[in-house]
């Protein structure tokens, strides 16, 4: 008899318990603690997320940011079954930037935030203006590549950003600075023409 992969195992789990996990907000803690156990399993650094209960619901399988475990992210999402009443969807997606972001107790408005795109000529950069923030305020830091992470999906922030710089909005800097909400579009303008000068 062939031996299950660990990806296998992991699958043959969550079909066992779909009817719980579906329903979770039941007994949310303990669920939660128990899919994070299988995911550890795979790779310590795995996140997840779910979407609202509607007739197929959203799982979404992340590395939390983490590069080095994005394969395992990769292999995972690949491996699953087919679910009726689940779309599995690799790495955090984007997301509308409509809601305030909080952590420990600091909240950031999107609307108030900007952005500078950086291009040099092989990568995307990005700066971003943070009311309030200071170099060594972690928090912000993270509400950063939070609202980051919203705009653009995981992969992006990860795998297509190079320079990623956090300053306050009274800072100088010699680039045109945007609204956060024109990011997603003008990011995927900028990559579009980064792979057309490489193809040329």
């Amino acid at each position: 008899m062939t031996k299950m992969t660990p990806q296998q195992e992991f699958w043959n789990w969550f079909n066992q318990h779909e009817g719980e996990l579906f329903d979770f907000e039941a007994d949310q803690e303990r669920m939660f603690d128990r899919l994070a156990t299988e995911l550890h399993r795979i790779d310590p650094d795995l996140t997840f997320e779910f979407g609202p209960r509607e007739a197929r619901r959203e799982f979404v399988v992340s590395a939390g940011g983490i590069k080095r475990s994005f394969p395992s992210v990769s292999a995972l999402v690949h491996a699953a079954p087919t679910l009726d009443r689940w779309r599995v969807t690799a790495f955090r997606p984007r997301r509308s930037l409509s809601n305030v972001v909080e952590f420990r107790g600091k909240r950031v408005d999107p609307k108030d935030v900007q952005f500078s795109l950086l291009d040099n000529g092989k990568a995307a950069g990005v700066y971003l203006y943070i009311p309030g923030f200071r170099e060594d305020d972690i928090d912000l830091k993270q509400i950063g590549y939070l609202l980051l992470d919203e705009a653009l999906g995981e992969y992006d922030v990860e795998v297509r950003l190079g320079l990623i710089k956090m300053l306050s909005p009274e800072t100088k800097t010699e680039v045109d600075r945007y609204p956060l909400f024109e990011l997603p579009t003008r990011f995927d303008q900028l990559i579009s023409q980064l792979g057309k000068e490489h193809r040329a």
